[in-house]
């Protein structure tokens, strides 16, 4: 495990030689110290990133930043039982859960190999214009320095999300991720050394929000700010890049909507929801929390609901056979506990889980929760809760379950499942999502654009649309008629 900060290709103490206890999860035991990085670090760290770009990085050809790409999603493919095993001692997760990250980590790292070298057949698109004396084309060129803040639930996965598509536009950055789960960012930038990218090109960051967060949202050597967690802090992060006008892109959080119709295959209504709701713990900003029912089918599904999560194998992530581990901190334990302790004392009905397994005094594991009838204007329902916490309510026909789903400050995501695939794209259409599964919940692929709407955030992620937020657009209109213009010399 790393113990110093990845600046300008060198392993670097932090200016001030602090650190940051790394806790498993599963058994509150601290298992590395991490660098704190801070305010001077992030100045060192931009500073790097800046040479690199002004030095030839930002010069390179798709092409060439290919190479370094494939040889990236290599270098995790070659570590991926490693890799995989960090991320649960840091996260918690199955281990089945991160193997699959890891797999996704590489293959997004594949993808914008690709898509780099596409980058260098659109140069110098023609734009036709009315006059024929005047030529117009369209480079696409890199951003800048890229400042990435990226949070615990997916460690690697999501700095693959954003270093990736940064590489493949030609941009350089320092990623900062957070404090709970930095193991898997620096093994990335150890990958990164090993490859041979040029120094500079990617710089990594460990330390909290305040410490090295903010300055890197702030710092007036970044041109773009790349985010994903919560509401309050992309709310900050946005605020510190509107002070310089800096381009922005947000993902943040969810209150996912799961609207299944009365018509749906019983079996595969329990497969998704529970997928939706339990997959790493229920950490998942895109997770389907809010599950609509029509009324005929809910008294069935809610009992399968409650039988198969009391089935679930709860446990250290790299025992086998475990199907949900624990939640990524003690903080996180007592937010979620928060949340279904408020529920209860409202009176909402409360028909599985609620707390901590009494098999598991240590760790912070928390059970499947399911509440029923939740009012619509209960906090549960509302807000955000990121835990394995299903909040359940009724509808009677199609109309009140689009209005009851689009309901939210939320944006992010949304599932449908129904028998009647005219009925379900119908619904889809209606729903205010970014995102809105159609049978079945949470699939994601890297080719597809990733994002949400209203407070879930601004701009796009994954796919050609995250390849776009570390480009800028370059007009070059050029004058080819042998004539002069005429509008001053004029005869």
């Amino acid at each position: 495990m790393r113990e110093r900060l990845f600046i300008d290709g060198r392993w670097e103490w932090p200016a001030l030689g602090g650190t940051l206890p790394v806790f498993n999860p599963a058994t509150e035991e601290v298992i590395h110290h991490a660098p704190a990085g801070t305010a001077a670090d992030v100045d060192r760290a931009v500073a790097a990133a800046r040479r690199a770009f002004a030095g030839g990085f930002g010069a390179t050809t798709g092409a060439e930043r290919a190479v370094w790409l494939e040889a990236i999603a290599e270098g995790i493919a070659a570590r991926r039982d490693e890799l995989a095993r960090l991320e649960v001692l840091d996260n918690g997760k199955p281990l089945p859960e991160a193997l699959w990250d890891i797999d996704d980590a590489a293959g997004c790292f594949s993808l914008y190999a690709e898509m780099a070298r596409d980058l260098d057949h659109r140069q110098g698109e023609a734009v036709a214009v009315p006059d024929a004396r005047f030529t117009c084309r369209v480079r696409r060129v890199p951003v800048g320095v890229a400042g990435q803040i990226i949070p615990w639930n997916y460690p690697l996965l999501m700095a693959a999300w954003k270093v990736a598509p940064a590489l493949a536009a030609g941009a350089t950055m320092v990623l900062k991720p957070s404090e709970l789960t930095p193991l898997t960012a620096l093994e990335l930038a150890a990958i990164a050394a090993e490859i041979g990218l040029p120094p500079g090109v990617l710089n990594v960051v460990t330390g909290t929000g305040p410490e090295a967060g903010a300055p890197l949202a702030a710092h007036p050597g970044v041109e773009k700010l790349a985010f994903t967690g919560s509401v309050p802090t992309g709310a900050a992060v946005m605020r510190a890049g509107a002070q310089a006008i800096k381009n922005v892109s947000l993902e943040l959080g969810g209150k996912s909507p799961f609207v299944v119709f009365a018509d749906s295959d019983l079996d595969a209504a329990v497969e998704w929801v529970m997928f939706g709701i339990f997959w790493n713990q229920g950490q998942v900003c895109s997770a389907t929390s809010r599950l609509l029912v029509e009324a005929p089918l809910a008294g069935r599904l809610l009992e399968r609901l409650v039988c198969e999560a009391r089935k679930i194998r709860i446990g250290d992530g790299l025992a086998q056979g475990t199907l949900l581990g624990p939640l990524v901190s003690r903080a996180q334990h007592e937010k979620v506990a928060g949340f279904v302790a408020r529920a209860r004392a409202a009176g909402i009905r409360l028909v599985t889980g609620g707390g901590r397994p009494r098999d598991r005094e240590r760790g912070f594991f928390f059970e499947p929760t399911i509440f029923h009838d939740v009012p619509q204007d209960a906090e549960l329902w509302r807000e955000e809760v990121f835990g394995p916490v299903l909040a359940v309510r009724t509808f009677r026909d199609e109309a009140e379950a689009v209005a009851l789903a689009n309901d939210t400050r939320f944006g992010l995501a949304a599932a449908v499942m129904s028998a009647d695939v005219a009925r379900a794209r119908r619904v889809a259409a209606r729903l205010r999502a970014g995102i809105v599964w159609i049978n079945c919940s949470q699939p994601t692929f890297s080719e597809a654009p990733w994002g949400g709407m209203k407070q879930s955030g601004i701009g796009r992620e994954l796919g050609e649309w995250g390849l776009e937020n570390y480009l800028e657009v370059q007009q070059i209109t050029e004058y080819t008629s042998p004539a002069p213009w005429g509008w001053y010399l004029r005869k």
